[in-house]
């Protein structure tokens, strides 16, 4: 090999060298200039939409959601109990060690908590609930044992009820103290909003309230068959301060645990009408308590609050705080790690438009599903939001979902949101049709009979019909031949069927969401 060979050897290495970092100068230039243009561009667009949405009023900030304290001598939560549901890390059956947790697993109720068959309310069955309290008390304790007796008729109900009675006394130490308290005019639960982890935020009272009521629901009714309403009463106006309690709170899994926990103490307050069982100064304490309820309003607290926590997951994933394993639900250590490094690298700018993405698809999903000033709810546009939601997503995999559609929280977060109206509606359809069947029956005590319509029972027996949040328009009120009556909601499918209930109570499917009690 000649001289000039061997010199240039070290001259091509310099020259590969000098290329391969103009490459990867240019390489790092248009990473730079990519992640600077991308975190511009996301910036930008979420800025300019949270401005104009402020600017209407719209609150992207979760921490001002989040309830102000109040006096614990004026809580209702500031107590030992409900600070034992928070301090103690065990589950409800080991939590509510009385002959009820027990029990209730014995029990077989075609009807369900709420009394319900085949879109129609039925008693609690009483006698097999004794059945299962007289099991327990011999020692008997086998949950796979289930008691139903279907004997539903005032007297077999009436002559269980002391033994049910007595079967929920291990149960009173803690109903008396939440009694005690309830006189306060403040509820503020002891949950730590953890702002660095809004999904993880614990939230036992809601588990612990509902095994409450489900506990007065069983007595208020065992009191109503004993002939003891005035007992009743008292637990049916407890059971509704307890799903007042959490009202401020801005999680929908509250405002849904409120929902039903009203839904279970209609069931004493349907028995006892039923039966005839409640004064007229009763049903004017049921009625007072009833009327105000504003469920079709209430939802917007909590869906804002949804949206809020949304937006600050995005920003806490942006800043590193939250993984995105997380939200992706993997559960294989290398995927997690992957998902997770994917988040660390991804521009800033995507979670912007993450955020822009949650924001705008939410509003897409809520645009004209209820009205709170009218106090409407609209099945045919929530099922229209439905659709465009569907094709908003449509095609998507999750390459484009994470990296060019930017749709990864609105993918998770927003399908189940179309639930939250139906529910809501169900909840005032039955609070309204309550309220109502209590001003019939002041009518009947008053008169002897039903009224042949509603529009009698004003204003001596109620103030104000209210309307269907449905249709808008009254109620509707069949006087049958056997002196009872239906009174309904034309339901989901927005059609009057005559008072012919669907499969289910609040069908949402087929048939009205009707009131009426079972014949004589």
């Amino acid at each position: 090999m000649n001289t000039n060979e061997k010199s240039g050897i070290p001259w091509l290495r310099t020259r590969i060298v000098r290329r391969l970092l103009i490459t990867l100068a240019w390489v790092v230039t248009l990473a730079a200039l990519f992640y600077a243009e991308e975190d511009w561009r996301g910036w930008h667009a979420w800025n300019q939409y949270r401005q104009q949405m402020e600017a209407q009023g719209v609150q992207f900030d979760y921490r001002t959601f989040i309830p102000k304290p109040v006096p614990e001598d004026r809580n209702f939560a500031a107590i030992p109990v409900v600070e034992s549901w928070f301090l103690q890390r065990t589950n409800f059956q080991q939590r509510w060690a009385d002959n009820y947790s027990l029990a209730s697993g014995m029990v077989h109720s075609p009807t369900g908590p709420n009394g319900a068959k085949d879109g129609k309310r039925f008693f609690i069955d009483l006698v097999a609930w004794e059945m299962a309290f007289d099991a327990i008390r011999s020692g008997v304790t086998n949950a796979n044992q289930k008691f139903a007796s279907g004997k539903l008729e005032l007297a077999a109900r009436a002559a269980a009820a002391p033994a049910v009675l007595a079967g929920l006394q291990t149960s009173e130490t803690n109903l008396a103290e939440l009694r005690a308290a309830s006189d306060r005019p403040y509820s503020r639960y002891p949950v730590v909003y953890n702002l660095d982890d809004p999904w993880g935020i614990l939230l036992p009272h809601l588990g612990n309230g509902k095994q409450v009521v489900l506990r007065l629901q069983l007595r208020s009714c065992a009191e109503l068959a004993a002939g003891r309403s005035d007992d009743a009463l008292a637990d049916v106006k407890l059971m509704l301060y307890l799903a007042d309690s959490v009202k401020d709170e801005p999680f929908l899994i509250s405002y849904l645990v409120r929902l039903a926990e009203v839904q279970l103490a209609l069931q004493p307050v349907w028995e006892g009408l039923a039966e005839h069982a409640w004064s007229d100064a009763q049903l004017q304490e049921l009625q007072a308590r009833l009327q105000p309820y504003d469920f079709i309003a209430d939802m917007q607290r909590p869906l804002d609050g949804e949206r809020a926590a949304g937006v600050m997951t995005a920003d806490l994933l942006a800043r590193g705080k939250y993984n995105l394993n997380i939200l992706t639900g993997d559960p294989s250590q290398a995927g997690s790690a992957l998902a997770n490094l994917f988040g660390r690298i991804a521009p800033h700018g995507w979670y912007y438009q993450e955020q822009l993405n949650y924001c705008r698809l939410f509003q897409l999903q809520m645009a004209g599903a209820f009205d709170a000033s009218r106090k409407r709810v609209f099945p045919e546009q929530i099922a229209t939001n439905v659709k465009a939601l569907d094709k908003a997503f449509a095609g998507r995999n999750p390459f484009t979902t994470i990296c060019t559609r930017h749709q990864l929280l609105s993918a998770i977060m927003l399908p189940s949101l179309s639930k939250i109206p139906p529910r809501a509606a169900a909840a005032q359809t039955a609070v309204d049709e309550a309220a109502i069947a209590c001003a019939l029956e002041r009518c009947r005590l008053a008169n002897g009979q039903f009224p042949e319509s509603l529009e009698p029972l004003v204003p001596q027996f109620i103030s104000q019909l209210p309307n269907d949040v449905i249709s808008g328009e009254p109620y509707q009120y069949h006087l049958r031949p056997d002196g009872q009556f239906a009174l309904y909601s034309a339901g989901w499918n927005e059609k009057d069927d005559g008072g012919v209930p669907g499969k289910t109570l609040f069908d949402e499917k087929g048939g009205d969401w009707v009131w009426q009690y079972p014949a004589k």
